[in-house]
């Protein structure tokens, strides 16, 4: 641990640079995925912050990822809203605890290595086009929503709106393409100063933070929750549990593959050590009602490309946001329109990602990643992934009984090909 924490302050003024340009990005980020998970904007703040202190805690005896920020996921954000429609707010810290035990067994059997092997990886990019098609049609009527009501929907108010939101976007995006590799921070900070200095001259919707009452509690079920049929709810809950735990598992995996390939040093990511932090942390927001976390791309990026070299980063990016928690008023300067800028690049970008299904994977794995992402848009992440999956079994069992091949020999077909992956894997 002592070399760890040495090296940790070795780089300081990186940390330091790279945590306060990655804490003014989150802020707004958090806010949109908290308003897409129908919960309060400050306990999604708060989810953060904590997420980021345990996160460092834990990199200095079982490092993770070298250069990953936790944060509130943005791809679990459509589930959150389910489950806050389906079980009550009431509810959420017992199911985010159950989500938080369930992590804890996958992190001490390191049942990690098995899911990628079980789930294809271009599946779970058709997974988070459909989450990303959720987040940009949710956001988009940021984009023109005004104070004012009239019988005539472009008015001047919407006119200008429109003009603010359109050359911003074009902007964001602009600098984005330019500085993505650099300094990623750039462009969110560009569009928020445009938004901030719009306030000023026009009329517009703005960002609130609700108060919300920080109690500490042990998360467990509302006792109305009793009255009903507990046994069907629990069961319920613990399937719920089970499918956000997996997901957030799936998501943290495909996350560090891609962080440690802009790891300034190139290290290899541990997965198993980032699940550890990622149930810790968990499993205490549980006990104020907190959210899920994990390594976010998003945040983790613009983390590795401002020059961040550890986590200690996280540190001074969750002061920057505890500075956000103490003065909520901050946020009220913020108009909506720069939200739905963020959010709506951010479904974007996970939509995009089936560009490269199409590149590495080939035309079979782009229909049914395609398929994958509108099941999920339409009917829920866990129905639509589990009926891809299904398709996706059938596909091959009809294509290798038309290949004269038997049950028995497709079975072990699939066996000895699983155990050389897995194999290969855990050799690395």
């Amino acid at each position: 641990m002592s070399f760890a924490f040495k090296e940790h302050f070795l780089y300081l003024r990186r940390d330091a640079s790279a945590g306060l340009i990655t804490g003014c990005m989150a802020i707004p980020l958090s806010a949109g995925i908290c308003i897409m998970s129908n919960y309060p904007i400050l306990i999604g703040l708060i989810t953060v912050v904590f997420a980021c202190i345990v996160g460092y805690i834990v990199s200095l005896f079982r490092p993770g990822s070298y250069v990953g920020t936790p944060g509130i996921a943005a791809g679990l954000a459509p589930a959150l809203a389910f489950g806050v429609e389906e079980f009550g707010m009431q509810n959420m810290p017992f199911l985010i605890f159950l989500t938080a035990s369930m992590q804890a067994v996958v992190w001490k059997y390191n049942v990690q290595r098995h899911i990628l092997l079980l789930v294809p990886v271009y599946l779970v990019e058709g997974l988070l086009a459909g989450i990303g098609l959720k987040i940009a049609l949710k956001f988009f009527p940021f984009l023109y929503t005004t104070l004012t009501t009239t019988d005539v929907w472009l008015d001047e108010s919407r006119i200008e709106l429109l003009a603010f939101s359109g050359i911003s976007f074009v902007l964001f995006i602009f600098l984005f393409q330019k500085y993505s590799k650099v300094s990623p921070g750039i462009s969110y900070f560009t569009i928020m100063a445009i938004g901030v200095a719009s306030m000023f001259y026009l009329a517009l919707p703005k960002l609130t933070i609700e108060p919300v009452p920080f109690t500490l509690q042990f998360p467990l079920p509302h006792p109305a929750f009793f009255h009903t049929d507990a046994l069907h709810g629990i069961l319920k809950m613990i399937g719920f549990a089970m499918m956000l735990g997996s997901i957030d598992v799936i998501e943290q995996v495909m996350s560090n593959a891609a962080i440690e390939k802009i790891d300034p040093f190139q290290r290899h990511c541990h997965t198993n050590n980032s699940l550890l932090a990622i149930w810790i942390a968990n499993l205490g927001s549980s006990f104020f009602g907190g959210m899920t976390n994990l390594d976010g791309l998003a945040k983790s990026s613009t983390n590795a490309y401002a020059g961040a070299v550890t986590k200690l980063s996280n540190l001074f990016c969750a002061a920057v946001i505890l500075v956000m928690i103490l003065f909520p008023n901050l946020l009220s300067y913020l108009p909506q329109y720069t939200l739905g800028i963020i959010m709506v690049f951010t479904g974007w970008k996970m939509i995009f990602g089936l560009k490269s299904v199409y590149d590495h994977h080939g035309k079979y794995a782009i229909c049914l990643a395609t398929i994958c992402g509108l099941l999920v848009y339409k009917l829920g992440i866990f129905e639509g992934l589990l009926l891809c999956l299904g398709l996706h079994t059938l596909i091959h069992i009809v294509s290798a009984l038309y290949k004269k091949q038997s049950i028995v020999d497709i079975f072990q077909s699939f066996r000895t090909s699983y155990m050389d992956r897995l194999e290969k894997k855990d050799s690395i």
